[in-house]
């Protein structure tokens, strides 16, 4: 069988997924606040006009925000919109301080004790239950960190699809809790959606739970082509990631739009099943991030994806997390992905 999830008669699925949360987290403000809310419609509207639909992974304080509830209640009704899980373990309850200050350090969920992640994890779904009427199935873990243990309480909690891997990029260096290891390195890790082995989720295993990696490519596809022929842990794979560091995302700067297409261009070349784009909900707002701080920013931002979304429209099929998770699952059962 196909693992790609590629046939002859379809189109590759572009996969839109907002991580959508409070106002300028990278600023680590103590009061966090939900204006960005009043900017998604927009984003919405022109996800509509070229048949995409967007995943809103969602996290505490936007769940417990009126009007993001109200504006998500409407995408959900009309079928052009999911709402998934983002869980930022600092201020999600119950609320567990891991460090000095967890509102300055933002611990990773996965340095916290199992019992306190199952809490919270279960904690944010019945708080998405309530607050949309929809069980979540799709989720991504806050600052990307993720590993075994996470991954096992989000199968019991009955998550189908996770999108927290990022190929090519490891958080070692970035610290959440002072006194821990960092992030997650996912450097050696599958670039293509695989059912994870929950004993080791670099692996693919048999478990319900799909992996879609973020879309992320190296600037030396060739090299890259050659390097995936070798397994996950092998000493020519991991020179490569050591040696090569130059990486791109199917995600906006404002400056990097001719790249994001020549993303969707080697997607069709190789009959990849999918793209995977990205941005955060606050991105959406003047000054909601560092990236996009101005009206002019927004602007430029909205040009870039009108153009991104066109191409989109033209040689991909929109789909949610859940939508593209389900139609794989069609074409490769867990017992046998590996």
């Amino acid at each position: 069988m196909n693992q790609t999830g590629w046939t002859a008669s379809n189109r590759p699925s572009f996969v839109i997924t907002i991580d959508t949360e409070g106002d300028n987290l990278w600023a680590k403000p103590q009061n966090i606040t939900t204006r960005n809310s009043d900017f998604l419609p927009r984003f919405q509207n022109l996800c509509e006009e070229f048949g995409l639909k967007p995943t809103y992974l969602t996290n505490f304080e936007m769940a417990e925000c009126d009007r993001f509830r109200a504006f998500a209640k409407g995408a959900l009704k009309k079928n052009t919109a999911e709402i998934g899980m983002h869980l930022h373990a600092w201020n999600s309850p119950p609320l567990k301080p891991l460090t000095p200050d967890d509102m300055r350090y933002h611990p990773y969920l996965i340095e916290y004790p199992t019992d306190i992640i199952e809490e919270k994890v279960s904690h944010m779904t019945a708080l998405l239950e309530s607050a949309f009427e929809i069980k979540p199935r799709s989720h991504r873990a806050g600052r990307w960190s993720f590993n075994g243990t996470y991954a096992r309480v989000l199968e019991r909690q009955g998550y189908t699809v996770d999108c927290s891997v990022t190929p090519h990029v490891s958080y070692t260096n970035q610290p959440g809790d002072p006194n821990g290891k960092g992030g997650t390195d996912f450097r050696r890790y599958p670039r293509q959606p695989y059912f994870l082995d929950l004993q080791d989720i670099s692996q693919p295993g048999s478990s319900r739970l799909l992996e879609v990696p973020m879309t992320i490519v190296s600037v030396y596809p060739a090299l890259d082509r050659i390097v995936s022929l070798f397994g996950y842990d092998s000493f020519v794979r991991r020179a490569f990631h050591r040696v090569f560091k130059g990486i791109r995302w199917l995600r906006p700067t404002g400056e990097n739009l001719p790249l994001m297409l020549g993303i969707l261009d080697r997607a069709v070349a190789e009959k990849w099943p999918y793209v995977e784009f990205m941005l955060h909900s606050s991105e959406f707002m003047p000054g909601g991030s560092p990236t996009f701080p101005t009206e002019a920013s927004i602007e430029r931002l909205y040009r870039d994806l009108k153009e991104l979304f066109g191409a989109a429209a033209r040689g991909f099929v929109g789909a949610t997390l859940t939508g593209f998770g389900e139609h794989h699952r069609r074409l490769v059962k867990p017992s046998s992905a590996g």
